[in-house]
């Protein structure tokens, strides 16, 4: 899961830094890998990306020289490829025009994509990253389009025709076409969110600027006005004298609104508007048939008090604690300068860092029967140390609460779950999972009261939604058992993430006292001298 930004401001003579790294600084949740961010400057490009939070990516000298008034943003949670600062996003093509893509997601078919484009267009694939994929496949789409002398937004919508119909998976992106246009895209079943802000130019009279988001909030914090989300299959394209192009991209056989449940569950903020619903209200109606549920379950329960663990389950624990006539209590406290432990790689590292994370209130569990809740269960090992550091302040009993249902299958499209083994509902039933985790007893959220938690809280009844790693059903068509999940397994599971990991060249340099490469292969931005001085 990443999170992606794109400006484009009507007064040429604007800079747009600073609005670029406010707004990945709001989008930061959805990905603490790398951030990037390229800058369009009357015709030049300036790119920066690296490894590490945004506020460490991005130093004064860095600002500077991001100058322009159209660009793109970038933070990353690596799914496919690695975690090389090679592969932090933007990334660009110079030809034709330069050419900038940001991406969130995962291509289900990027391995059979990258040997198209190497055989059949003859481009080079640097990387593992499908981004370059999605780059590519666009970029030769342009140039054969413009060969034929079309027009530039008709030649456009026709390669985001080409890179929709060749691509599978969940997707959601911007492109930049250097002195040209800002394009946003979303896949056909619109399984990654994006969405389409505006404002009236402060400088430019009878003219607009224009922003595309992963998250409305970032819309809402940069004073834009919220249009609505990017349609499934939808391309729009903005050219730099403001004009707004849309189509859908495929026929309407081929397309399907289905998006993905576990944006509501975990990823987005709370004050996100997504599709049209609110994640907060959604949140708030899992609590509430969560609490349902354990009142059917269990009639006489004995719960004293109940507790969230912070930060996305808070919503959900209050509106749980509101039906259950319980008090809420807030029993741990976070260290917010930790990162999210969901997103790290390695069941070790997870493991040491939640009691970082986390300190236990004590007085709030002393001798009380504590439900916990939280938003999901994944591999356990958050939970079990979780629950262990309850008992450890005393609680006389731990009972366990998640606003999700089981999660026995994996993610791909774009979301950090790769292999069943890992997960710690994987051929177990509730008994036996509140065996491994330590606590008394455990709630799931029942899948169809998930999906009536975000429907209600958006006042439908018959949307869809992508549900893969609690039903294994997956919308692109593949099944559990296909040859991708096994390659899956393979590159994605800890052990391999911890291999890939311990043969960087950074990593091989640190075990032999050496200092790192020059930005352990990142861009760093030195395209632009003008006025350095020669030594």
């Amino acid at each position: 899961m990443c999170g992606i930004l794109g400006l484009l401001l009507a007064d040429e003579d604007a800079q747009i830094n600073q609005m670029l790294f406010d707004g990945l600084t709001v989008l930061q949740h959805r990905g603490q890998d790398a951030a990037g961010i390229v800058t369009s400057e009357h015709g030049r490009l300036h790119l920066r990306k690296d490894n590490g939070l945004v506020k460490d990516v991005f130093q004064t000298h860095h600002m500077i020289d991001l100058r322009g008034n159209f660009g793109l943003g970038h933070v990353r949670y690596p799914t496919a490829g690695s975690s090389s600062c090679a592969e932090a996003q933007p990334l660009y093509t110079n030809y034709p025009h330069g050419v900038c893509v940001a991406h969130n997601g995962n291509l289900t078919n990027a391995v059979d994509l990258a040997d198209y484009c190497r055989n059949k267009l003859g481009r080079h694939i640097n990387t593992d990253s499908d981004s370059e994929v999605l780059l590519n496949i666009f970029a030769d789409s342009l140039i054969k389009g413009e060969s034929n002398g079309s027009d530039m937004v008709e030649n456009i919508f026709s390669a985001v025709e080409k890179v929709m119909s060749l691509c599978k998976g969940g997707y959601a992106g911007m492109y930049l076409i250097n002195g040209i246009a800002l394009v946003g895209f979303r896949d056909p079943h619109g399984i990654r969110p994006i969405v389409m802000g505006t404002r009236k130019s402060s400088t430019v009279d009878e003219k607009s600027d224009y922003i595309f988001a992963s998250e409305s909030v970032a819309i809402d914090t940069l004073g834009f006005d919220l249009v609505r989300d990017v349609a499934p299959a939808e391309a729009i394209v903005i050219t730099m004298d403001g004009q707004v192009h849309t189509r859908r991209c495929l026929p309407e056989d081929k397309i399907s609104l289905t998006p993905c449940i576990f944006e509501h569950v975990y990823f987005a903020r709370p004050d996100s508007i997504m599709d049209g619903i609110s994640v907060y209200e959604s949140r708030l109606k899992m609590g509430e048939k969560l609490a349902y549920q354990i009142i059917e379950k269990y009639p006489d329960h004995d719960i004293d008090v109940v507790i969230p663990i912070p930060d996305t389950s808070r919503t959900s624990a209050v509106q749980a604690a509101y039906i259950l006539g319980r008090p809420y209590r807030e029993g741990f406290i976070k260290n917010r300068y930790i990162a999210r432990t969901f997103i790290m790689p390695g069941q070790e590292t997870r493991r040491k860092s939640v009691r970082l994370k986390l300190n236990t209130i004590k007085s709030e569990f002393a001798g009380r029967n504590v439900l916990l809740v939280d938003d999901s269960v994944v591999r356990g090992t958050t939970a079990t140390e979780i629950i262990q550091m309850a008992r450890d302040a005393g609680a006389n009993k731990v009972y366990m609460t998640s606003a999700a249902p089981p999660i026995r299958y994996p993610n791909i499209y774009g979301i950090d779950i790769p292999t069943r083994h890992e997960l710690v509902a994987y051929e177990r039933d509730d008994e036996e999972i509140a065996e491994k985790l330590g606590c008394d007893w455990i709630v799931y959220q029942r899948l169809n009261d998930l999906e009536d938690s975000v429907n209600e809280a958006g006042d439908c009844s018959d949307q869809s939604y992508e549900t893969s790693c609690f039903s294994g059903t997956y919308v692109t068509g593949e099944t559990i058992n296909d040859d991708y999940f096994t390659k899956l397994h393979d590159l994605r599971n800890d052990d391999a993430k911890l291999k890939q990991l311990e043969s960087t060249g950074a990593a091989q340099a640190a075990k032999a006292g050496m200092p790192p490469g020059s930005h352990d292969g990142c861009e760093n931005l030195q395209n632009d001298r003008r006025g350095a001085t020669r030594a």
